[in-house]
């Protein structure tokens, strides 16, 4: 009887558990938490019970999406790309604005954010384009191509603005080209030439005086000063200006500086689930705490172990995904997975490193632990594509 159904049972043998359930751990984790940083001062809040209806409706999606062949996805991933671009376009013309930024479009029952979802786009499209013969990536127009592909959607993205969402692509599509067989005399060149515009941008924000600045949000510019720790007021400015800028840098550097606060306070084992001070009391901004900082609110209550029980969780998430792109079954498989677990890290590095302070607070959602439809559905999806990667991998 078996026999009949032979393909049907060696792909069910395949499926990784391990990448499966580090994933649910996450979501729990997080709908414990969204709860804790949402209901502690407002009873009444629904956002945990909008959580695990996204987490319902995602694993449905990555359930779908293992599926169908990957080969498929890859045949529509043009069609995805250029849909994700036509969408991150209609933000600038019927977009929502919130904190100040242009990134959602309203469909009354859902906040769409079309950044999040050309993140995966980008990562099929990219795949595609690479899985041509290596010799073919040698020849300098295939590279420019590339980079082209990745520079679209950062350009777009980075006018709503988002720089957070934006710098991503950067990482995700480099990383692909890498291993795809790139010369690394282009990536070489492309990154020494990136990095001197960097530095001379920085420069420019940390030192020039006002006249010759390079254009940037305000926001962006305020964290910025913030992360090196500059003065927000000019060398020549009165008194009277110098206290409105303390006042200024001390209002913009207070989310950062509570987060790490948080972090700090959480001892070995945390103040207990619901216990934190720094939420409870609102020192954590509650706007923020059950999204961007949720990090923070999990090292309060549950201390160094807690922080340490998510890392390994998603530690275990990003070796699974190295282990799937080692053994798939064609350069198109690899490539998928290789810019799913370059997504992830990206998102989880400069997250964590935002509760911290190691990076510059960017709004990079955490992935399945931040408050976020959009967010929860493509880490869900991004999970879909490595599993079905591994369960289309070579079977020798």
């Amino acid at each position: 009887m078996t026999s009949l159904f032979p393909q049907a049972i060696e792909k069910e043998t395949r499926f990784d558990w391990t990448l499966t359930i580090s994933a649910l751990m996450l979501m729990v984790i997080g709908a414990f938490f969204i709860y804790s940083a949402s209901t502690v001062n407002d009873p009444n809040s629904r956002l945990v019970f909008k959580q695990m209806l996204f987490y319902v409706v995602g694993l449905g999606m990555a359930g779908i999406l293992c599926i169908v062949d990957y080969a498929t996805l890859a045949r529509w991933s043009m069609v995805l790309y250029w849909l994700s671009i036509f969408a991150l376009v209609m933000v600038f013309a019927v977009g929502t604005k919130r904190f100040g930024a242009t990134r959602w479009i309203d469909l009354g029952f859902f906040q769409f954010q079309p950044s999040e979802f050309a993140k995966l786009a980008f990562i099929a499209m990219q795949a595609n384009y690479l899985s041509r013969p290596v010799e073919e990536l040698r020849l300098p127009g295939i590279f420019i191509k590339s980079l082209a592909l990745t520079a679209l959607p950062f350009v777009l993205i980075l006018k709503e603005p988002d720089l957070g969402s934006a710098l991503v692509f950067f990482p995700i599509g480099l990383i692909m080209m890498f291993v795809a067989g790139t010369p690394v005399r282009y990536l070489v060149r492309f990154l020494g030439g990136t990095g001197i515009l960097v530095a001379l941008l920085l420069v420019d924000i940390l030192f020039a005086p006002p006249q010759w600045q390079i254009k940037l949000e305000d926001y962006q510019r305020d964290r910025l000063l913030v992360y090196f720790g500059k003065d927000f007021a000019p060398r020549d400015a009165s008194p009277v200006e110098r206290q409105r800028a303390r006042d200024k840098q001390r209002q913009k550097s207070y989310n950062v500086e509570q987060a790490l606060i948080s972090v700090g306070s959480g001892g070995l084992a945390g103040k207990g689930w619901r216990q934190g001070t720094q939420n409870a009391l609102g020192y954590l901004p509650r706007a923020v705490a059950h999204n961007d900082f949720i990090f923070s609110v999990i090292a309060e209550e549950k201390g160094f172990l807690g922080s340490t029980t998510v890392i390994t969780l998603y530690t275990l998430i990003l070796f699974c995904g190295i282990r799937i792109a080692s053994q798939a079954r064609d350069r198109l498989g690899k490539f998928l997975a290789v810019g799913v677990v370059t997504l992830l890290f990206s998102h989880v590095f400069i997250n964590i490193g935002m509760n911290i302070r190691l990076m510059p607070v960017t709004g990079i959602p955490l992935p399945l632990l931040s408050y976020g439809g959009s967010s929860v559905l493509c880490s869900l999806l991004a999970i879909g594509i490595l599993q079905n990667v591994h369960i289309h991998r070579r079977s020798y």
